[in-house]
């Protein structure tokens, strides 16, 4: 009766007031009428009015206020109305106690920690009992009546983000650390912890324990996740998981409603979201007002569920009425469609779009009777309309495919393991993978690999001499031809004003091929060449044999334009004796009739100097068109061929597209793999990118700890020789050999040896193959 009576007198509205500085936390006391905000610039206590807040006192006094005034974090004791806690940025735990007659009302001053202090906690029953967690990675107990801390516990780590006293446990405190690591303690034992496991995949920012049950911890981490685990039992376990769009910087559970928690992020985004974690994939409600990172969120009352105040890096503090958020479920799609892994395709919608009569088309739909529930299986009463989800009655769909079907996903891990992205030359590369493209039925991609090589490749690199000649049966490659087909038409008036001369060194260089062999797989085709290997730059268009350079040194073409020599005459466009000339090397045979050069043109061809036009256009001039075909691809969903065109071009291409594009695409590349269990070529791709954002993904979590399978204390980090045993660590449980190649363990009894002898081990029994009795277990 008590607590109703003091919820009801609780009224308000959505207000904010301006700070004259950031706030790094808030803490409200026990009665709800007063909030305190903290950080690095300011210390002041608000009044809550229902028209707006009122400032009530100001704690930073003095002339210069010392560093003990910069908070990084501030906690009101729910006991002692006139009792606050502050942690310092300069390491200082301080008391402060309102009551005091003086301006000045710090009471304590601790400096023990020699880091920043991230967290202070008092116990929710204990008045003089305060907890502290520091940088330093260690964590410190202190009653209030004396003069420095009665515990120090350490949690082997670098940093310790969050402590918090349990509600239901007296002696217990739950901490959370930068390396992802969630320890549970007894104040009593101040040298091991209860118990311990890892929560996140990234540092753990923050930790709440549930008002309601016993057993029930949130913690928020920088995987963007928030993760509910039960303590209750023997083993933790996670009971619910929400997946958000930023890193989590705090996590507070709603009161009176057993599945609501609020979170705000560390960066990125600005908003404060109220989850339902039976409903993990869209916020229960949002509040929008701050204009900047929100740095601390906490309920007005413990018992009141629709006031929330919160502080900002933008200078502002805001009540927000539960009754004013947004909410983002009544503006979400109704309809859900995905793909699953082996071309089976689902298919949700409103129950009301699914009951029509079903067609001809929808005779291999199977629906499933989980989606024909009304509403959602959760909700055993009719609550109130504000404090529920919206309820859509949908139908879940699943089309089934074919067996052997082409919708699988093989072509793709198969291109994965065999595309190569480093290690040979560009050419290489791209003929390698545009082979493996053609070998799975890709000819698009192939087509793109090849014309990339085509585009990139360097002039005069003599590794391509293979894939610029000739083949046997007499085809130009299409380089060749490609260049033969422009500079024809691009030099045709030039011809005309060279005719007479040009039909001179023609005969004579007809007169000279008819004594000289035709070679070995030219068939009738010309003897001149465009490849990039086949010649240099500088004679690239003297395509006379070596014998006849030697023996008739005046018909060499100067390398500058050519002089006039005397006025030109009137001639006829074709002359008669190179048509009729059936034998010459140029035009031959069944050929003549084919070929789309004429001999004048094609001597034209070959005579002209190399800078009136350039034979191969710079790789820049292709960089749009690149750019537009990997943007193709993308859109597409093919980030496969995306990134490895990105990473094969590398600085020819990287510029041209911005880093936050090209960081999308990794992360899209990068999780498909990984789901795939692809890890090399994942690890590889990571290697390869130059994002800065892509390169630190398998730096994360590279620490191990292990302990000597001799004498079970813990190992350091010069070697596998044990500093205590002298003993070597890395010894096969099952053949008694050191291991120098992978090596596996087993975590709860040490021991553990090659990775083959110890799956053949497992498949006769259980137990520890060095005699400990352990039952292992290997993830």
């Amino acid at each position: 009766m008590e607590k109703m009576t003091r919820v009801s007198t609780i009224s308000g509205c959505t207000m904010f007031c301006h700070l004259d500085a950031p706030a790094n936390a808030i803490s409200v006391c026990r009665d709800a009428t007063q909030v305190v905000v903290a950080g690095r610039n300011i210390f002041k206590i608000y009044g809550l009015e229902e028209d707006g807040f009122v400032e009530r006192l100001n704690l930073r006094v003095g002339r210069k206020p010392s560093l003990n005034f910069s908070c990084a974090d501030v906690m009101w004791h729910q006991m002692e109305e006139n009792l606050l806690a502050t942690a310092a940025t300069n390491g200082a735990v301080v008391t402060w106690n309102l009551a005091r007659p003086c301006r000045n009302k710090q009471e304590q001053l601790f400096t023990e920690h020699k880091r920043t202090v991230n967290k202070v906690c008092f116990h929710p029953t204990e008045v003089n009992m305060l907890l502290s967690g520091s940088q330093d990675g260690f964590m410190k107990c202190f009653d209030l009546r004396k003069k420095e801390s009665v515990s120090t516990f350490s949690g082997q780590s670098e940093s310790v983000r969050d402590v918090q006293f349990s509600i239901k446990d007296y002696f217990t405190f739950a901490a959370s650390f930068e390396n992802g690591n969630v320890q549970l303690w007894d104040i009593r034992r101040p040298d091991r912890y209860e118990r311990m496991f890892t929560a996140h995949t990234g540092p753990v920012f923050c930790c709440d324990w549930h008002p309601e049950d016993r057993g029930w911890l949130a913690t928020g981490g920088r995987d963007k996740m928030v993760k509910v685990w039960d303590m209750s039992t023997n083993r933790v376990k996670e009971i619910y998981c929400v997946q958000t769009i930023a890193s989590v910087a705090r996590v507070k559970w709603r009161p009176e409603r057993r599945y609501h928690l609020a979170t705000c992020s560390m960066m990125v985004d600005h908003n404060i979201y109220v989850w339902d974690v039976r409903r993990p994939f869209i916020p229960f409600a949002t509040f929008e007002e701050h204009k900047d990172v929100t740095t601390g969120i906490v309920w007005r009352h413990q018992h009141d569920p629709y006031f929330l105040l919160s502080g900002s890096k933008d200078s502002t503090l805001y009540q927000h009425m539960f009754k004013d958020a947004s909410r983002p479920v009544d503006h979400a799609n109704p309809e859900g469609l995905c793909f699953g892994l082996f071309g089976d395709l689902a298919f949700a919608a409103k129950e009301s779009l699914m009951t029509a009569p079903q067609s001809v088309g929808d005779v291999g739909r199977k629906t499933y009777p989980g989606g024909d529930r009304r509403y959602p299986i959760f909700f055993f009463k009719k609550p109130d309309v504000t404090e529920q989800f919206a309820q859509v009655s949908s139908a879940l769909s699943v089309f089934e495919s074919e067996a052997g079907s082409s919708v699988g996903m093989d072509w793709f891990i198969n291109t994965a393991q065999s595309y190569l992205l480093s290690g040979k030359p560009f050419a290489e590369l791209c003929e390698h993978n545009a082979q493996v493209a053609k070998r799975l039925n890709r000819p698009q991609e192939s087509t793109t690999w090849t014309m990339l090589r085509i585009m990139f490749s360097e002039p005069a690199n003599p590794s391509l001499s293979t894939n610029h000649s000739l083949n046997k049966s007499g085809n130009l490659p299409l380089v060749n031809s490609f260049s033969m087909k422009e500079m024809s038409a691009a030099l045709n008036e030039r011809n005309k004003e060279n005719r007479q001369d040009n039909l001179h060194s023609l005969e004579t260089t007809l007169n000279n091929n008819d004594e000289n062999e035709e070679t070995e797989g030219s068939e009738g085709q010309a003897e001149y060449l465009f490849g990039d290997a086949e010649l240099d730059d500088d004679d690239l268009y003297s395509m006379e044999h070596d014998n006849q350079a030697a023996e008739e040194p005046e018909y060499l073409l100067p390398q500058e334009a050519f002089p006039l020599r005397h006025e030109i005459m009137d001639h006829p466009s074709n002359p008669e004796p190179v048509q009729e000339k059936p034998e010459s090397p140029h035009v031959s045979g069944s050929e003549a009739e084919s070929t789309c050069l004429t001999p004048m043109e094609s001597f034209s061809l070959i005579s002209v100097s190399q800078l009136l036009f350039s034979p191969h256009l710079p790789p820049k001039f292709f960089c749009p068109i690149v750019k537009e075909m990997l943007c193709y691809y993308a859109e597409q969903g093919d980030v496969q061929m995306a990134v490895s065109v990105l990473i094969v071009l590398g600085d020819r291409i990287r510029k041209e597209i911005d880093e936050l594009t090209q960081e999308h695409w990794y992360m899209s590349y990068i999780d498909l793999l990984q789901r795939f269990e692809l890890w090399n070529v994942s690890n590889e791709v990571i290697k390869l990118s130059t994002c800065g954002a892509i390169m630190c993904l398998n730096q994360a979590s590279t620490t191990l700890h292990i302990n000597c399978s001799n004498c079970k204390r813990p190992m350091s980090n010069k070697g596998w020789i044990c500093d205590r045993c002298h003993q070597c660590a890395s010894v096969c449980a099952v053949c008694h050999h050191v291991v120098k190649g992978l090596f596996v363990w087993c975590q709860g009894c040490s021991h553990g040896g090659h990775l083959e002898h110890v799956m053949e081990w497992l498949k006769q029994s259980k137990h520890c193959p060095a005699g400990c009795g352990h039952l292992c277990e290997y993830t």
